[in-house]
């Protein structure tokens, strides 16, 4: 009888303390439910008003005006000039970065990544106190009748140097992440360093580095800080996307609202195709 009753007592204690730990799961479950409501709404309802305000088609009959046509033309002929360079000369950094130590190397890979914490802005003055009429290196450019700020160089210059960063970073990744067994067995039958990484390396990293140059492709695009301190707002020669619609923000709504959709496509069209780059990335590892 006394065992009956203890079990009953601590029976119903324990049945009792599993409701109070459910009703807590269930809590816990529709907060963060809400939460995640919550912010997906803050995110989503700012991009679905740009194609609310547009329903009417009057901002995608902006689609031939000048100042579009020319700040479009503009963006993608700088972004990809843009990530051409950062390719040329970032896949050697990010490999030799990912391979080999040497002195300062904290120290070099600080000041890469410098331009993604640094404010737009700031990075405009420095490069206009660098390679302006008067700067650094540009006063003896400007002697020799050389001037890039102010150009469509200026431009390119401006949006090499604030995405550069996010190549380096996801490029040196993808080389660090391929095993070095791969490269090594290339090595003993022969193969040159050289060789091993045309071959070997690369391959193995494309995905990544293709992501990488997404992404740069990006931030290239939506540059905006550095390029009108540095390039200044010029339509047809250094006025991109961002710049225009901050100048048509003071008189023309509706070409406003067209280049903000246009990249709004292009950012959603990036973001894909990143995630197909990096589920296929992952799937590779999987089966290796």
């Amino acid at each position: 009888m006394v065992s009956s009753q203890f079990e009953r007592r601590f029976g119903w204690r324990r049945i009792k303390e599993e409701g109070i730990s459910g009703v807590r799961r269930r809590a816990l479950k529709v907060g963060l439910a809400l939460l995640l409501v919550l912010a997906a709404a803050f995110i989503a309802l700012p991009v679905a008003s740009l194609f609310i305000k547009s329903a009417s088609g009057m901002a995608f009959q902006s689609l031939r005006d000048p100042v579009v046509t020319d700040a479009l033309t503009l963006s993608l002929f700088t972004a990809t000039i843009t990530v051409v360079i950062v390719i040329i000369l970032g896949t050697p950094l990010s490999y030799l970065n990912a391979r080999f130590d040497y002195p300062g190397k904290e120290i070099a890979d600080s000041l890469i990544e410098l331009p993604v914490i640094m404010p737009p802005m700031v990075g405009g003055i420095a490069l206009l106190m660098a390679f302006g009429r008067m700067g650094v290196l540009g006063q003896h450019l400007h002697a020799g009748g050389v001037n890039i700020a102010f150009t469509t160089v200026a431009v390119v210059v401006a949006q090499v140097f604030v995405s550069m960063p996010f190549y380096l970073r996801q490029a040196r990744i993808s080389f660090e992440d391929v095993d070095l067994v791969f490269e090594n067995a290339a090595r003993t039958l022969g193969a040159s360093r050289t060789r091993v990484f045309f071959t070997v390396t690369l391959p193995i990293a494309t995905n990544g580095l293709i992501s990488g140059a997404i992404m740069a492709f990006a931030r290239a695009l939506s540059e905006f800080g550095a390029t009108i301190i540095f390039a200044g707002n010029f339509q047809g020669r250094t006025q991109t996307m961002p710049l225009a619609i901050y100048t048509a923000m003071q008189g023309d709504l509706k070409i406003s609202l067209c280049l903000a959709l246009i990249l709004v496509a292009f950012s959603f069209a990036i973001i894909a195709l990143v995630k197909i780059l990096t589920r296929r990335m992952y799937k590779n590892d999987v089966r290796n």
